[in-house]
Parts: structure tokens; sequence; C-alpha cells
């Protein structure tokens, strides 16, 4: 059997727990069960949801620049400063579970991650006060 190629930036791969792989839609269920992978390209702060935090209560996450420049944040876990982590082409970061974190695109940049996604959730980043 040949196996197509797969458009990454179109389809997510979704591994499942019973060892099988399949390529699907990138907008998938976030109870799904089963780890996922998806690339993109990010021009601009929306397609990063740059103004929202993220979290995966049930697993780490790992998220990596493929071309570009992008800054992970992750939330302060008592009161302070905000964690940067300063990705370039080629290089990636592991967030923590249950850690809340957030991207900022320095340049247009393609973008790979992979975690379970069961669980996760949004919240709207709330506007600095000067």
């Amino acid at each position: 059997m040949t196996a197509p190629p797969i458009d990454l930036f179109a389809s997510a791969i979704h591994l499942h727990q019973d060892g099988e792989i399949r390529a699907g839609r990138t907008t998938t269920d976030p109870d799904q069960d089963g780890w996922r992978l998806t690339a993109f390209h990010a021009k601009t702060g929306a397609d990063v949801h740059a103004d929202h935090w993220e979290v995966h209560p049930e697993a780490e996450k790992v998220v990596s620049c493929l071309i570009g420049k992008i800054r992970l944040y992750l939330r302060a876990e008592s009161p302070g400063q905000e964690e940067e982590i300063r990705l370039t082409a080629g290089t990636a970061a592991i967030v923590p579970r249950g850690r809340w974190h957030r991207i900022e695109l320095d340049i247009p940049s393609n973008i790979m991650a992979v975690t379970l996604p069961r669980g996760s959730r949004l919240e709207k980043r709330a506007e600095e006060i000067s």
C-alpha cells in the first residue's frame, strides 16, 4: 500500500491511543482521544489567537517554530511577569501540562504544535493596565 502525501498546513495529524494515525481537519473536537499534531502559517496575531491564553490540562505541549520568529509566553503561576521564550526557525519549547500560554509573532512564521487536546480551553487575555 502506498501512503499518499499529507498537506500538514491543511490537515491535523491525529495520533490515536490505539496506535492508529489519521489525517483530518485542523478544527477538531478538543475532547478527542489521542494526540494531535498541527502545522500552520501565521501571518498575524489573529492566526495564533495572541489575544487569548490557552491551556491543555491533560498533557504537555510542544511548540516549534519551523520558519520565522515567534515568542511563546507562559502566564505567571503567581503574581509576577510572564515567562517569555523566543523561538527561531528550527527551535521548539515544551509547555508544561496545565500551564496557560500564548504566542506572539515577530514576523510571519510557520509553526508546528503537538499536544493532547482533550480538555483544552481558551481564555480572553485581560488588557494591560498602565
